[in-house]
């Protein structure tokens, strides 16, 4: 799994709000079409999305939360071949946040859905998007 460490100049709490909020993900997600929740829990938290990047990559993840630790991993469930796997965290840091994400790719994926994949390419359109709204 790749890890990337970034920065961000707005609180651990503002970026979980909008890193948890399946409405707001085609406002960071490059290439992404459609997020469709499937469940969500009893916390609110969505916990399968259906995620739709073009007619060939379909997939669906399942997500676990540690709240307290500001911290969310997720796995494949439908199109586990295309689908990723990873985690976010964010900690307080240097009057920000410090967002650690770790992702690893389907062993079924074109290049092209790899370079839609692409962890820097993830971490930056999630970076610029916290910071367009300041």
């Amino acid at each position: 799994m790749q890890t990337v460490v970034a920065f961000v100049s707005r609180t651990p709490e503002a970026c979980w709000r909008v890193f948890t909020d399946p409405h707001l993900l085609s406002a960071w997600v490059p290439a992404l079409r459609r997020a469709r929740v499937i469940t969500i829990g009893v916390d609110g938290l969505p916990t399968e999305i259906q995620f739709e990047f073009s007619e060939s990559l379909t997939y669906s993840l399942t997500y676990t939360y540690d709240v307290a630790a500001r911290e969310v991993r997720w796995e494949p469930r439908a199109g586990k071949r295309d689908a990723v796997r990873g985690f976010a965290r964010f900690d307080a840091f240097d009057h920000g946040t410090r967002v650690t994400y770790g992702l690893e790719q389907g062993q079924g994926r074109t290049p092209m859905d790899k370079v839609i994949g692409d962890l820097q390419a993830l971490v930056g359109a999630f970076v610029r998007c916290m910071h367009r709204d300041r």
